[in-house]
């Protein structure tokens, strides 16, 4: 169970997020709440995991995407170790599949950048209540259109659109390479395009990826 805040002990909250003017801003914004304190800031998602756990904080609000661990993954992986933290989601990115896949990783907030500031403090409070904050319009788009991809394809898929060949994805995932064209070409199939850079365009689109 989280704690509950008080003047002497106010919600502890991580920030993951690369662009360090927005980082700084957001910091400088929750610290006006008497009842909210930024116990530190990184722009990177292997040293937000690292702080996470020096740290302990109540919640990490994080970017999806970062250098290093993206927002989503650094969701999975605490939900996998049960971390005793709360996730919430501070993104562009107003794709419905980018929430379903925080959904699944146990996020209890994803918010738009472009959300008024006294919005993202609420939000805030109430997740560390054990409520949920989601953008209302997201949340209705979320379940319109199911991810057709299983976690390897989006693997190999996302290594794809970098411009690496099956060979190159294969050293890098220890796979075979016939297990890795066998796996981009089960995406290519589900999402009903010609090739893999059509099928990462449109899962990048879809917020799949």
């Amino acid at each position: 169970m989280p704690r509950m805040p008080t003047p002497e002990a106010p919600i502890r909250i991580l920030i993951a997020e690369d662009q360090a003017m927005l980082r700084g801003a957001l910091t400088a914004l929750l610290n006006l709440e008497d009842d909210l304190s930024v116990v530190g800031s990184v722009g990177d998602g292997e040293s937000a995991w690292r702080e996470l756990q020096r740290l302990s904080p109540d919640i990490l609000v994080t970017d999806i995407e970062m250098p290093g661990l993206t927002g989503l993954e650094l969701a999975q992986r605490i939900q996998r170790h049960e971390l005793p933290v709360r996730v919430v989601i501070v993104t562009t990115f107003a794709r419905a599949g980018f929430l379903r896949r925080a959904l699944d990783a146990g996020v209890g907030g994803y918010l738009l950048k472009d959300a008024p500031a006294e919005q993202l403090a609420e939000a805030l409070r109430r997740v560390h209540d054990g409520g949920r904050a989601i953008d209302p319009q997201l949340a209705l788009e979320a379940w319109s259109e199911p991810d057709p991809l299983s976690e390897r394809e989006r693997q190999v898929l996302r290594l794809a659109g970098q411009g690496m060949s099956a060979s190159e994805i294969a050293a890098q995932l220890k796979l075979s390479h016939g297990t890795v064209r066998n796996y981009l070409s089960e995406a290519i199939g589900k999402l009903g395009v010609g090739n893999r850079i059509e099928a990462y365009r449109l899962a990048r689109q879809k917020g799949w990826l």
